[in-house]
């Protein structure tokens, strides 16, 4: 890729610009995408051929922020880049959802993208240039692409959208939404919102539908500027009369399979129709496919697109889906709470044969997970993990740690459950909510966010209202569509869309959108949204039978975190020279932490109330002014042969003299007194140097105590 093309256009406040032919020219397509500071470079590569065996599309995409972008050395030990964080899992996603689709079908070259953050400015955040970059690399490229993409990101503050918002403008923003489409459709939504009403959100997807017509049309001149001609690939297709061929081997059983509601027994029926038609593979001997003779994997995938064919056969002629649901219908639901006796919060959602067993796990402020990112360092108190393992769709395979697929499921859910948290001040707990895949037959996504929303009622933390979320699919014939609400398994397999929306009562909280064909239309995604709406109220009516609202209290088994205010300049009294006083508290006290604040907040967690309460009436009597005249409970600390020093606050002492010991005389001390005896005493003085004078036998007369 020698060519050098240097192309500018508008982007939010600032302008976009995306430069080739000058680094890393012998990649099939490379450009570098310049916004303020921060500088992606993507490259895009492509196979000769595609390997022996291969019968899908092998992208793979990566996403890689350099911490030397912001000016940083990485941590831990090695001291360099490792293995993806997060943020790059998603930010990869976020290039290969909408550009997927948009390779021919029957490309079987390996494709390999990469996005590089060469420079980052801490404001403009890389993923929309590295999607943007994506799209013009591989459509200058000689790689077969149906493209280009736009993508921009839209915030809203004050009733105003703002186009492609700063970090520190998305934190004030409502929502945060990334549209990414073509010139005639949008080809992939992800966003999360505080509890946005449906029609905003409509507002912002169309702004930004018009926002990246832009970024399509520049890339087009780009092409014509520095453009390869597309490459001449083999596209694997079977030929029509083989098709046909199987279709009469099993002519009209096919409908039978797909008239079987429940899906174990139309999988079973399924398996046996395919081993029928395996078993006959010498009726194929006369065909070929490339020169090759047939092999049992080309029969499956020939019987792949007729049950394709069957799905959308049922919804177009028959008006009805394969278990028999109507288009708007949703299977049926059942909640439960405090499902496992020992952990803080748990409940169980079964949507169908989908089933998620959510966890609520409370910690303290030791728990949280600390985040380095190239817009700088931070602590995340929430976090919902999601695991799928292989039984859930009763298959075998090895468990290996969590794929790219269970972190961006983890990740929308964390996002629907966000905007209804409470604050670090209103809950001061680190909060780990694991959603558990027992069964899966679509949307496990949207089963986790709504066992998550259970799950953490369960544990008693004051969630704002409920979240619950549905999924729409989308089939299309021609110029015909059908919308399907709570898609199963096979809707989503053989189907064109799986459109994704969670929100409350009150408005969307998070939204997904991931399609098959060459986009989908903004009045399509805007009925979904209506459909998803209505359905989202059905499945809160259930889920409000199980649990309305959160428990009053936590678990008896969660660290019970209690805080206290003290005067900024009574933190070093509470902490004591290198940490004395407050190790002092813990070890007396028997509470696991307590942490203070640089505005004087002091947070105790305990595993017992008791010992909370316990450590919080040690701080408070810290903070107490002595006052004369007053009965304090007192420790003598230290004796001498004038007197005894007992401390009667934390860290607060003073003396009783010998002569206030007792009505008696006392001749030696030794004898009425010993270290670690506890007793009232009143202070009867504060003298000029602040010393402190305390009599026991005061105390006592007052109290009418007898010695």
């Amino acid at each position: 890729m020698n060519r050098q093309g240097r192309i500018e256009v508008p982007f939010g406040n600032n302008n976009l610009i995306v430069e080739t032919g000058r680094l890393a020219r012998q990649a099939n397509g490379t450009v570098t995408v310049t916004c303020g500071g921060t500088v992606v470079l993507v490259a895009a590569c492509m196979s000769q051929g595609p390997r022996e065996g291969v019968d899908f599309f092998p992208l793979m995409v990566e996403y890689q922020e350099k911490t030397y972008s912001a000016g940083r050395i990485p941590g831990g030990f090695f001291k360099r880049e490792g293995r993806p964080t997060q943020k790059e899992i998603l930010s990869a996603r976020l290039i290969d959802r909408p550009l997927r689709p948009l390779f021919p079908e029957g490309f079987y070259n390996e494709v390999q993208i990469t996005a590089t953050v060469l420079s980052s400015d801490g404001e403009n955040d890389p993923d929309i240039l590295a999607v943007v970059g994506a799209s013009a690399a591989v459509h200058i490229s000689d790689i077969p692409f149906d493209g280009p993409v736009g993508a921009v990101r839209v915030g809203c503050i004050n009733g105003e959208f703002i186009l492609n918002p700063t970090y520190a403008q998305r934190e004030k923003s409502e929502f945060d939404l990334v549209v990414v489409g073509l010139e005639r459709g949008i080809v992939m939504i992800e966003g999360e919102a505080n509890e946005v009403p449906k029609e905003r959100i409509k507002e912002a997807m169309r702004y930004a539908f018009q926002e990246l017509q832009p970024i399509l049309k520049f890339q087009h001149e780009f092409r014509k500027q520095v453009g390869l001609e597309k490459a001449k690939v083999d596209l694997f297709r079977f030929p029509d009369e083989l098709k046909d061929k199987v279709a009469h081997m099993i002519e009209g059983r096919l409908t039978k399979v797909y008239n079987v509601g429940e899906k174990e027994k139309r999988e079973e029926a399924l398996h046996e129709l395919r081993k029928e038609v395996l078993s006959n593979m010498a009726v194929f001997e006369s065909y070929k496919l490339n020169g090759r003779a047939l092999i049992e994997s080309d029969i499956k995938l020939i019987f792949d697109q007729l049950e394709y064919d069957e799905v959308r056969r049922l919804i177009f002629q028959d008006g009805k889906r394969a278990d028999g649901r109507g288009f708007k219908d949703i299977r049926n639901i059942a909640c439960e709470i405090n499902i496992l006796p020992r952990t803080h919060g748990s409940s169980l959602f079964t949507r169908g044969q989908t089933q998620s067993l959510a966890v609520v796990t409370l910690g303290t402020r030791k728990d949280e997970q600390m985040v380095e990112a190239l817009d700088g360092l931070s602590y995340n108190n929430f976090m919902l993990h999601y695991n799928f393992p292989s039984f859930s769709v009763g298959e075998t395979r090895p468990m290996r740690g969590p794929g790219r697929r269970e972190i961006g499921h983890g990740a929308l859910a964390a996002k629907a459950l966000r905007a209804v948290m409470p604050t670090k001040e209103e809950f001061p707990y680190t909060i780990r909510v694991v959603s558990e895949i027992l069964e899966s037959n679509g949307s496990s996504s949207m089963a986790s966010v709504c066992s998550g929303s259970l799950s953490l009622m369960d544990a008693g933390v004051p969630i704002a209202n409920a979240v619950a979320g549905i999924s729409v699919g989308l089939i299309t014939q021609g110029d015909e569509w059908r919308l399907l609400t709570d898609i199963m398994g096979l809707e989503d397999h053989f189907g064109d869309m799986d459109f994704k929306v969670a929100g409350t009562d009150k408005g969307v909280t998070a939204i997904q959108l991931d399609i098959k064909v060459r986009g989908v239309a903004i009045e399509i995604l805007e009925k979904g949204i209506d459909h998803a709406e209505e359905a989202r109220g059905v499945v809160l009516k259930e889920m409000n039978l199980a649990i309305s609202t959160p428990k009053p209290d936590i678990s008896p088994y969660a660290p019970r975190i209690v805080t206290v205010q003290v005067p900024v300049d009574k933190i070093g009294d509470v902490i004591g020279p290198g940490g004395k006083t407050i190790k002092k508290i813990i070890e007396e006290t028997g509470v696991e932490t307590i942490d203070i604040d640089d505005d004087g907040k002091v947070l105790i967690a305990s595993l017992e109330r008791e010992s909370a309460e316990k450590a919080l009436k040690y701080i408070n009597g810290m903070m107490e002014v002595p006052e004369v005249g007053k009965i304090y409970d007192a420790q003598v600390m230290r004796i001498m042969n004038f007197g005894a020093f007992c401390e009667f606050l934390p860290s607060k002492q003073g003396l009783v003299h010998v002569s206030e010991l007792s009505e008696k005389y006392v001749k030696d001390i030794n004898q009425v007194v010993k270290i670690g005896d506890r007793f009232k005493v009143k202070i009867i003085e504060i003298d000029e140097m602040k010393r402190i004078n305390l009599s026991k036998k005061q105390a006592e007369k007052e109290l009418n105590i007898s010695v």
